[in-house]
């Protein structure tokens, strides 16, 4: 893994916070969301979603927890006045304030001694390279090269960047690797999908990291003449990539060179993930067919 120069921080500024306030903030979020709100803690910033019925992920959020009934929902800036419009709805009689707060900007760091961690929420996300993030009223660099350099290389999906929203499933984008969805909650919208594919170990899709020697001119990601995924974030060689991992083991076995626009790339798993390779071809499944 390439080092990483110490980085001071990287601002965000296509971000926007939502604040739930209220005596009901815990219970709502808890019977909507799909990470627990009863076991999160103050300090961190951890990944969740808002999911349609059918499972798929309609907004993708990082949900922090201020005090007993307030917290912070980080969320894409395009995605925040439907996601607030949505939230309303299924507030009903509920004693919750929804608002936006004044700090709109999102400040990540990551391997920087000079970071005020105190005031800082830790990104779950990560199992290593100690990443914060802080929301500020005021900017600064917004080179985000280095912060996808990272995610790429600890497989750290994003919405939009690597996946399209209402389009994948929980498993799909690693929720079960990084505390984004919770077994042992209670209902939560789309929950029975996402509990069949975890009890049935249905999930076929999964990133991976790929690595190429000459930037691909696509994104379409085929062996033999077949689909197996597309790449989302790429830095230098290396990208994210979605994939059908059974349809990748299956092209590694037999020897198929796995292409993007006619240039060859490598794909391998993302560190501290629990998923492997497939150890036999599988049938496609009905939830998560390519």
């Amino acid at each position: 893994m390439q080092e990483l120069e110490p980085m001071a921080h990287i601002i965000l500024a296509d971000k926007k916070l939502v604040s739930f306030e209220g005596p009901d903030a815990a219970h709502l979020l808890q019977s909507v969301l799909t990470c627990n709100i009863e076991t999160l803690q103050k300090g961190v910033a951890q990944i969740g979603a808002l999911l349609s019925p059918q499972g798929k992920i309609l907004f993708e959020l990082l949900i922090s927890k201020q005090s007993d009934d307030r917290f912070l929902i980080e969320i894409d800036a395009d995605q925040a006045a439907s996601f607030k419009q949505r939230m309303t709805m299924y507030r009903m009689r509920s004693q919750v304030e929804i608002s936006e707060p004044s700090e709109s900007l999102v400040r990540i760091s990551w391997d920087d001694d000079s970071t005020d961690h105190a005031s800082a929420l830790r990104d779950v996300r990560f199992r290593s390279g100690n990443v914060f993030r802080s929301y500020l009223s005021d900017g600064g660099s917004t080179d985000r090269t280095e912060w996808d350099r990272l995610r790429i290389e600890q497989g750290v999906p994003e919405a939009g960047r690597d996946y399209a929203l209402g389009d994948a499933f929980a498993h799909d984008v690693s929720f079960d690797q990084n505390g984004g969805v919770d077994f042992k909650k209670g209902c939560y919208i789309g929950q029975e999908i996402v509990s069949r594919m975890h009890h049935r170990a249905t999930a076929r899709r999964r990133f991976l990291i790929a690595s190429f020697e000459a930037i691909p001119s696509g994104v379409e990601i085929v062996a033999d003449g077949k689909p197996l995924g597309a790449l989302g974030t790429t830095i230098g060689n290396q990208a994210l990539a979605l994939c059908r991992i059974d349809r990748v083991k299956e092209a590694i076995d037999v020897g198929h060179a796995i292409t993007v626009g006619g240039t060859q790339i490598a794909l391998r798993l993302p560190p501290h993930v629990s998923y492997d390779w497939p150890n036999t071809p599988s049938e496609p499944s009905e939830l998560n067919d390519a």
